[in-house]
């Protein structure tokens, strides 16, 4: 999907989920409608096997058909659940930041950048850089994603992400694995450059920090 795709009567996405329904055998895990417009962030909490992640890797296109989904899923009017994951222009972020361990920190950004956006090597090398710097990583380019600590190796990952021109953002418990004070600093700048971009995103936890830092919808899955 390119840039312009998936904005169409909604404008710049609105990420929309319609009587989304998803059960492992006669269980009903997810029974969700929403509506998640430019810049906000619903979270979703709830205990292990709540549905959470089923929910993002349904939205994702990358659901075990073990389980039973149906509903609509939109981003900007376009329908999603009628293309293939890699046309989806979803973003996502895990537990764990999951770089390339063969590519450098530059070579794992490099590799999320579109093909018409970035032809040559001068403009990949400028865009690298610049997300470089803003992720407050500056000459790092070079540097082996393993010699990074857990917090460069997130904001690497999320830069990845952007990069990538992502519709909307899901976060699968990114912040989980880092400590309180990391933590803090890392949510900070992932809802900043979300909101930046004007990006929904849907985040699911189950820590109630991470949905009092996000400051948008909460909603309870499995209560």
């Amino acid at each position: 999907m390119n840039g312009g795709e998936g904005r169409t009567a909604e404008g710049r996405g609105v990420l929309r989920l319609e009587k989304v329904r998803i059960a492992l055998g006669s269980r009903l895990l997810v029974a969700l409608d929403a509506a998640i417009g430019p810049g906000e962030v619903l979270t979703l909490m709830g205990p292990s096997g709540s549905g959470k992640s089923s929910l993002l890797a349904f939205i994702a296109g990358f659901l075990d058909p073990v389980f039973a989904a149906s509903g609509s899923v939109t981003l900007g009017g376009t329908d999603l659940l009628s293309l293939p994951p890699e046309r989806r222009n979803i973003g996502l972020l895990f537990q764990d930041a999951l770089l390339f361990p063969h590519m450098s920190v530059g070579g794992n950004l490099a590799f999320a950048l579109r093909r018409e956006r970035a032809r040559d090597a001068a403009t990949r090398q400028r865009l690298v850089e610049a997300a470089l710097v803003e992720a407050g990583l500056s000459g790092m380019a070079e540097r082996d994603p393993a010699t990074l600590s857990g917090g460069q190796q997130s904001r690497v990952a999320l830069m990845r992400v952007l990069l990538a021109e992502p519709g909307a953002l899901l976060l699968d418990e990114p912040f989980s694995r880092l400590d309180a004070e990391l933590r803090q600093q890392i949510r900070e700048f992932v809802f900043m450059e979300a909101r930046k971009r004007q990006l929904p995103v849907l985040m699911v936890t189950h820590d109630p920090s991470d949905a009092e830092a996000a400051g948008g919808r909460v909603v309870e899955l499995g209560a």
